[in-house]
Parts: structure tokens; C-alpha cells; sequence
């Protein structure tokens, strides 16, 4: 008697039930981690939970290892929850509130993404750096810090080939961000900034949102709702950027894992502009919005200690201080852009 074969939806439907329990326990070792960073973050001013997250993830990996049966779940967590939380970060940003800013400033904050990513490509190339990793390092410290660079890396590293760039742009962010809490209001007082001034520069020149807020409540006064807002401005071009990267891979050949082309504008970065649309043209109540930034940093968080989990500090140490060299360069060049254009609008 002959058994008779499944049939091919019979099949899929199995084989995606068997993908979806694999995923299980590393969603919840990221979910778990992630959970513990956003309640640790507040206790650390200045520390983003997404940094915390990743650390946890390094540690892991350079001591005991994440279980086996995580890999198909952190996988999941590096990729699609990563790209969950950049749209969910479109809900941050109201339209009206960045061009209350003004012309001037607007453009300050173009000049510094557009100065920024093309000077520190250049730098990169001149110290022959991997261009990924340049790459990553010019998205995040021009843009928004780690969501840049996660972003960034979805588009340009599909295949998660080179996840080690990933925390290494990301570790370089943490880096020259916390080194701007303490240096950026002393220079802004001894240039004789004034509040809104001074907010403007550390919104359109340090690199991590928790940072520009460190900075702006260093500051004080109207600094901190300026730095903020200006910041936001810069995440917004977050959008435009990836859409050039697709782009520009399409027009390479570029291909992903699936085989296929990768899209000009990926799907996360239109759900991400959608957010920024809603947002802005209807009043959201204030608990969704904490539902929403609470969501979005725990899937952040999540995805960062995924990648975490790739890195081995051995790979890190052996590329030597090239990294270093790029990240403080950048950071002075997106600084100079910054007060050169605060200077020339103030």
C-alpha cells in the first residue's frame, strides 16, 4: 500500500510552523535581554538601552555562547525586528516641530548628514578601511547613531555577512557619543553659545539620541527641546539616505540573500516615512505614544543584542586603531559642520 506524499501546501504550512518554533527561544533570549537593558537604561543618564542590549550580547558571546537553539531566533531578531523598530521611530518625529526650527537650521541639519557621509567616506578610503564598514561608521555618526547603522546594514548586508562591522560602528557611536556629553557644553561655553544655539549645535552634531539628551540637560534652558527637535531632523533624513544606498546597490547588481534585487526604497524605511505622515497630520494620544517608544526600544534593544551575539573581541582588536582614527576625524567633522552652520544662522 502506498503512502501518498504531502501536498506542497501541506508542506509549507509545516515548514513554516517548524521555522516559526525554531525562532522561539532566541526571540525570547532577545526579548528577555532587551526587557533588562530598557529597565537598566534609565539608571545609566546617558546610556541607550540599544547599547546596553549589545554589550550584553558581546559578553555573551565571548563567554559562554548563546545556546544553539537561538541562532534561528536571533537571526529573526537582528533582521526583522530591527527593522520593526525603525518604523516604530518614525512616531518620534513631527513634521511641524522640525521646520518651527527655520530655514537656516534645516539646512544646517542637511549640510551635516550630506557633509558628514561624504567626508568620512572619504576618510575611510584614505586610511583603507573595508567600505562596509566606512560605510556604517558614515551612516551613524551623520545620522542617528545605531538605528542608522542598523539600518544601514539591512540594506547593504543582507546576508549578514558582516555583522562584526555592525557592532564595530556601533561601539565606535557609543564611544565618541559619551565623550561629547562632557566636551560639547564646554566648548559651546567658552565660544559663548547661547542656550538655543548651543541645542542646535549638539542636536546636529553629536550622534545618539540618548546623547544629544545628556548633552541638552548638561546645557539646560531651552537647549534640551532644541537639541531634540534638531536631532530629530537629522533621523528624519534617515529615509532619503537608505533610499540612495538601495539605489546605488541596485545599480551594482547587488543582490539579496533571496537572490533578488534588492528594492530602491525597502519596505521598513516607506512603513518608517508612513509614521512620520501619521504622526504629523493626526494628534496621537500620548499613550500610544509610550506604548510605542517603549515597543520600539525593547525590538531595538533586541536586535542589537543579536548582533551582539556575533561579534568575538579577538576580530574586533585585530583590525587595529584605523577605526578609532575614522570615528574621532568623523566626529569632528559633522562637530565643525554643525557650528559652522549654527554660527552662520544664529
Amino acid at each position: 500500500m502506498t503512502t501518498a506524499a504531502p501536498s506542497p501546501r501541506t508542506a509549507d504550512s509545516g515548514s513554516v510552523r517548524s521555522a516559526g518554533s525554531g525562532r522561539i527561544p532566541g526571540i525570547l533570549l532577545g526579548g528577555a535581554v532587551a526587557g533588562l537593558a530598557a529597565a537598566c537604561g534609565p539608571l545609566l543618564p546617558g546610556a541607550s538601552p540599544l547599547i546596553l542590549a549589545m554589550v550584553a550580547g558581546v559578553v555573551l558571546a565571548n563567554t559562554v555562547g548563546p545556546p544553539a537553539a537561538a541562532g534561528p531566533g536571533l537571526t529573526f531578531c537582528s533582521q526583522t525586528l530591527l527593522r520593526a523598530g525603525i518604523v516604530l521611530l518614525g512616531l518620534q518625529i513631527v513634521l511641524g516641530d522640525i521646520l518651527a526650527l527655520g530655514a537656516g537650521a534645516s539646512a544646517v541639519l542637511v549640510a551635516v548628514v550630506v557633509c558628514g557621509m561624504l567626508g568620512t567616506l572619504l576618510i575611510g578610503r584614505a586610511l583603507r578601511l573595508p567600505s562596509s564598514l566606512t560605510l556604517l561608521v558614515a551612516c551613524g555618526f551623520s545620522i542617528c547613531g545605531a538605528a542608522a547603522v542598523g539600518a544601514a546594514a539591512g540594506v547593504a548586508d543582507p546576508r549578514r555577512e558582516r555583522d562584526q562591522d555592525v557592532v564595530t560602528a556601533v561601539a565606535l557611536v557609543v564611544l565618541c557619543g559619551t565623550l561629547m556629553i562632557p566636551l560639547l557644553p564646554l566648548a559651546a561655553a567658552s565660544l559663548g553659545l547661547d542656550a538655543a544655539d548651543a541645542g542646535l549645535w549638539a542636536g546636529a552634531a553629536v550622534h545618539e539620541v540618548a546623547h544629544v539628551v545628556a548633552v541638552g540637560a548638561v546645557l539646560g534652558g531651552d537647549a534640551p527641546e532644541t537639541a531634540v527637535v534638531a536631532k530629530l531632523g537629522r533621523v528624519l533624513m534617515l529615509a532619503p539616505v537608505v533610499a540612495v544606498l538601495g539605489l546605488h546597490l541596485r545599480r551594482r547588481g547587488a543582490v539579496s540573500a533571496g537572490g533578488r534585487r534588492p528594492p530602491i526604497v525597502p519596505l521598513f524605511v516607506l512603513g518608517f516615512l508612513a509614521m512620520v505622515a501619521l504622526r504629523s497630520a493626526v494628534p496621537t494620544p500620548e499613550v500610544v505614544l509610550d506604548v510605542a517608544a517603549a515597543a520600539r526600544t525593547l525590538l531595538l534593544a533586541a536586535a542589537m543584542f543579536a548582533l551582539g551575539c556575533g561579534v568575538r573581541l579577538r576580530a574586533l582588536v585585530a583590525v587595529g586603531p584605523r577605526p578609532l582614527i575614522l570615528a574621532g576625524l568623523s566626529t569632528l567633522l559633522v562637530a565643525a559642520v554643525a557650528l559652522g552652520g549654527v554660527l552662520l544662522v544664529g
